[in-house]
């Protein structure tokens, strides 16, 4: 039977734990704040613990823990971490430095299940949900890489924007967020913590209700159902009118506004008459729109639009009154920028770092 993970457990989970050895509930904190606070990945580094207590603690639990296989690093500085599971699973995290602040993509599953066409992850189908212990461990290899090779450098934002749904994963998702936002762990603001769904209406009146709450982003890429249904399957569950209720329903703090997420593809998406249909079609939500040039990957069909089609776009949704944004691709030479993680390095884990570089600068997009 697979011992307990000290990694996947929230402190009233480490405190429960500990009463159920015999021991003071205080030692459950004392564990989980090595673990959590202080990054331990071994009971051995528990140096204010007994050897007894640390040698019981070998025998009933574990501090499972994620290999790093491979660092690719990007011409913008974003770097790639592939990263290996306990059962030999791989899955990606990226690290994205934008002038002293630097965001954490991370991934929620192995694979995912929802099948946006334009995504090379859901090419992968599902393998496997990540524990919460397998999420919140992303962060703290980035942490401890980061003191590493950019002392002085934080992770400031985190995104769970990297492969998998969410909110498919939704009881390891909230026991994360419970972890990685508490004062005696990793201390992160739920302020600067985003979760991204394709919009599971069911899970998103259940987030509503969390006393942990992050910022949310929404995958909608489309104006109408009908292309919604060709690039996003899961629209013919919940379509946009459904998705669209449950929104405006969510409880929003005051200042706090629903990203949309909206992938331009060329042909597909991209009109000025797309446009002038979104901002129709969100005049009611408090929201902004980011942009996201399609990342071209071989899993999809699909074109970047030009830089002209681009602009063309942006500049309609705000002349309609639409807070627009515009995502610079960031590491897309490495296939690290959105809808790109696919896993294309497989193996098993290195005994060392590799770190490699990504080809040579791409062509300006016209």
């Amino acid at each position: 039977m697979d011992l307990p993970d000290l990694r996947s457990m929230t402190l009233d989970d480490a405190e429960t734990f500990a009463v159920a050895q015999g021991w003071p509930r205080f030692r459950g904190e004392q564990v989980w704040r090595w673990v959590h606070e202080k990054g331990a990945r071994s009971f051995d580094e528990m140096t204010n613990l007994s050897r007894d207590v640390r040698a019981r603690l070998a025998e009933v639990a574990t501090v499972g823990g994620l290999t790093i296989a491979e660092i690719q690093t990007s011409r913008d500085g974003t770097r790639k971490l592939r990263l290996v599971t306990r059962d030999g699973q791989s899955i990606e995290s990226v690290l994205i430095p934008d002038g002293e602040k630097t965001t954490q993509c991370i991934s929620s599953q192995v694979g995912c299940a929802v099948d946006c066409q334009f995504c090379a992850t859901a090419k992968l189908g599902l393998k496997r949900n990540l524990d919460a212990g397998e999420i919140v461990d992303q962060v703290y290899l980035a942490r401890r890489l980061l003191a590493d090779v950019d002392p002085g450098r934080r992770i400031t934002n985190l995104v769970y924007m990297g492969m998998g749904e969410p909110l498919h994963n939704y009881d390891n998702l909230i026991a994360s967020l419970r972890i990685l936002t508490h004062d005696k762990g990793a201390g992160l603001s739920q302020r600067r913590i985003t979760v991204s769904t394709a919009g599971l209406v069911p899970k998103l009146e259940r987030l509503g209700a969390e006393t942990v709450r992050p910022n949310l982003a929404v995958s909608l890429n489309a104006p109408n159902d009908a292309i919604r249904d060709e690039i996003m399957p899961i629209n013919r569950k919940w379509n946009i009118a459904k998705l669209l209720a449950a929104l405006r329903a969510y409880p929003l703090e005051q200042r706090r506004r629903i990203t949309f997420e909206y992938v331009l593809l060329a042909g597909v998406n991209d009109s000025v008459a797309d446009a002038g249909q979104l901002a129709k079609l969100l005049r009611t939500v408090k929201c902004k729109i980011n942009i996201i040039p399609y990342n071209p990957h071989p899993e999809a069909p699909y074109a970047r639009p030009s830089r002209q089609a681009i602009d063309a776009f942006q500049n309609e949704c705000k002349r309609l009154g639409l807070p627009t944004y515009l995502r610079t691709p960031r590491g897309d030479d490495i296939d690290a920028a959105c809808g790109q993680l696919a896993n294309r390095v497989e193996g098993s884990p290195l005994v060392a770092l590799r770190i490699r570089k990504g080809p040579p600068p791409a062509p300006p997009v016209e």
